[in-house]
């Protein structure tokens, strides 16, 4: 895979864009996603099912955590409450100390946009866009200055090593060059979260061993907060914290390398 080396290297040395946030993810004791006693219960018939039951989840700002089970634990579920994209049928999911049932969609979808960049399994790029309109849209719902979003755009389009392929549409670029377009996306607000579902699900192993790299380089040069739902236990060596999901319960929190937030949950 070809990559500028050079550009990837600085932009990790410098990445400094200014923050367009009006919230400002919280450090030190203070979770920056927090789950209590969360449910997720759909109506199938005439019968209940709980896809999360009573789930008590802290993640806090710096952490890589990976969050894994096999198909059928509920781990999609507990992504899109992760990620604010649903609420709970019962219990409280805060992000940045806000509990996100009590927001409008309007306002939820602003905060969201400003805190959490999503890489999906499937890409979803949007197929009438070309490579750069996909990452120039958070910026766009943001209402960033046009040059600026177009420029900052272009800027990550040459880290993920995309420069030449920016007004080719989905359709055109292979999975991991669609993925490396995703992650460009993510990237576009400099968002504290980067989640991910599945991200090298679709993707060859050198491809996504690259993915996975980058993601690691995020956490440990950016300080981002990197979430990882997957089934693919390869991923666990990248965490510093993993979450086994079975049945829609946390069977247990495994801390990498022995390592606890200092306000973590005992």
């Amino acid at each position: 895979m070809t990559l500028n080396s050079t550009v990837q290297e600085a932009f990790f040395e410098t990445e400094n864009f200014p923050d367009t946030h009006e919230v400002t993810a919280r450090s030190g004791k203070n979770p920056l996603i927090k789950l209590i006693d969360v449910w997720k219960i759909y109506r199938m018939g005439e019968v209940d099912f709980a896809a999360l039951a009573g789930i008590d989840l802290e993640i806090y700002r710096g952490e890589f955590v990976v969050v894994l089970g096999p198909s059928g634990s509920g781990k999609s579920t507990l992504m899109n409450l992760l990620g604010c994209l649903d609420i709970p049928s019962k219990g409280t999911v805060f992000l940045d100390s806000r509990d996100i049932s009590r927001l409008d969609e309007s306002e939820l979808a602003r905060i969201r946009g400003q805190m959490i960049g999503f890489i999906f399994q499937s890409f979803n790029l949007i197929p009438t866009l070309n490579t750069l309109e996909n990452v120039l849209l958070p910026l766009e719902f943001q209402e960033e200055n046009p040059l600026r979003a177009r420029e900052r755009g272009e800027y990550l389009l040459e880290v993920v090593g995309l420069s030449d392929k920016k007004r080719n549409l989905p359709s055109q670029l292979s999975g991991g060059q669609r993925q490396r377009v995703a992650i460009a996306r993510s990237l576009a607000v400099n968002p504290p979260i980067i989640l991910a579902d599945e991200p090298t699900g679709n993707l060859d192993s050198k491809t996504g061993d690259y993915i996975l790299e980058f993601l690691a380089k995020l956490h440990e040069k950016e300080g981002k907060t990197i979430i990882i739902v997957t089934h693919d236990l390869d991923l666990v060596k990248h965490a510093t914290r993993v979450v086994y999901l079975r049945d829609g319960k946390i069977e247990k929190i495994e801390h990498v390398n022995g390592k606890k937030h200092e306000g973590e949950m005992k």
